[in-house]
């Protein structure tokens, strides 16, 4: 096991970057938290550089504008290039392509890992959501604002009903290129 341990971490430092992207509920910092230690990476959680007022809007069940994400989006790209070691595992709604096309622009090419579910299921994470500023009146402004990745950008499409460890599993092995796994 320590070997095949130890192989998986050694492919993982070829992917310098990987994405895991979704709406707000569907588990964006569970899996790549999870995704960077089963591939010995670095997590960069997208949360902690919001600016306090766009905390304090979510908060308020405001949704975001464009203008508010592009400073944050600056700030996830600095801190993944910051970041010691590969490959950095960047949690990150990224919900439109402009913004994902932005992060490329910054830090380079990158695999995303696109969480998704319907949005029934992910109101009932978020109605259960606790200390978290992203509650379920933000759902609809998610969902409004979603460009889900094309497969010209290097996805892995993941369905959020399965377990996180699952959902890892799916995702190391789309990365490599040994499965694809559809929501």
């Amino acid at each position: 096991m320590v070997g095949a341990d130890q192989s998986l971490r050694s492919e993982g430092a070829q992917a310098a970057h990987i994405l895991v992207m979704g709406i707000a509920g569907t588990g964006k910092s569970v899996v790549a938290s999870r995704l960077a230690a089963a591939l010995g990476g670095n997590f960069i959680e997208a949360d902690v550089h919001h600016s306090r007022e766009n905390v304090e809007r979510m908060r308020r069940g405001i949704g975001l504008t464009d203008s508010d994400r592009w400073p944050w989006l600056a700030a996830v790209a600095e801190a993944a290039l910051g970041a010691k070691g590969q490959p950095v595992i960047i949690a990150c709604s990224a919900l439109k392509r402009s913004y994902r096309d932005f992060l490329r622009a910054k830090i380079g090419a990158f695999r995303i890992l696109y969480l998704s579910g319907t949005p029934e299921l992910i109101g009932e994470r978020l109605a259960h959501r606790q200390n978290h500023f992203a509650s379920g009146s933000l759902l609809e402004s998610q969902l409004q604002t979603l460009e889900p990745p094309g497969e010209d950008e290097d996805v892995v499409y993941l369905d959020v009903r399965l377990p996180p460890d699952n959902i890892v599993a799916i995702a190391i092995a789309g990365i490599y290129g040994q499965a694809t796994a559809r929501g």
